[in-house]
């Protein structure tokens, strides 16, 4: 969930040989180690909390979090009653409680909690 890629432009460099772009392109993304990273999510003073029966799976949360904590996942089997295959779940060790999430989420199942 939490693998994070930076992209280097190519745009900024007129003259690069197609050696060069060969051995730029093996290098260019930088993966996270999830298990070494600390978990930041204490430091929060809100937390999102998903209302299961209001959330559509729809995404819109997920590109705008900034912390990519939100991803997608298939409902579980008791959950199935709802017409929508998928669910946003929040990983709660990262997430800092900015509230983007609940603020673009169309049909509002996302609202912010103190903790």
């Amino acid at each position: 969930m939490h693998t994070i890629q930076y992209k280097y432009s190519l745009q900024n460099y007129k003259s690069i040989t197609k050696i060069q772009i060969l051995f730029m392109s093996k290098n260019l993304f930088i993966k996270h180690d999830i298990s070494k990273a600390p978990k930041t999510g204490s430091w929060s003073f809100m937390c999102p909390k998903i209302d299961k029966e209001k959330c559509t799976g729809c995404g819109s949360c997920v590109p705008f979090c900034p912390e990519t904590t939100i991803e997608l996942v298939t409902r579980d089997k008791k959950q199935e009653t709802s017409k929508f295959k998928k669910l946003a779940q929040v990983d709660y060790d990262f997430c800092k409680g900015c509230g983007v999430c609940a603020t673009v989420c169309p049909v509002k199942a996302i609202i912010m909690k103190k903790k």
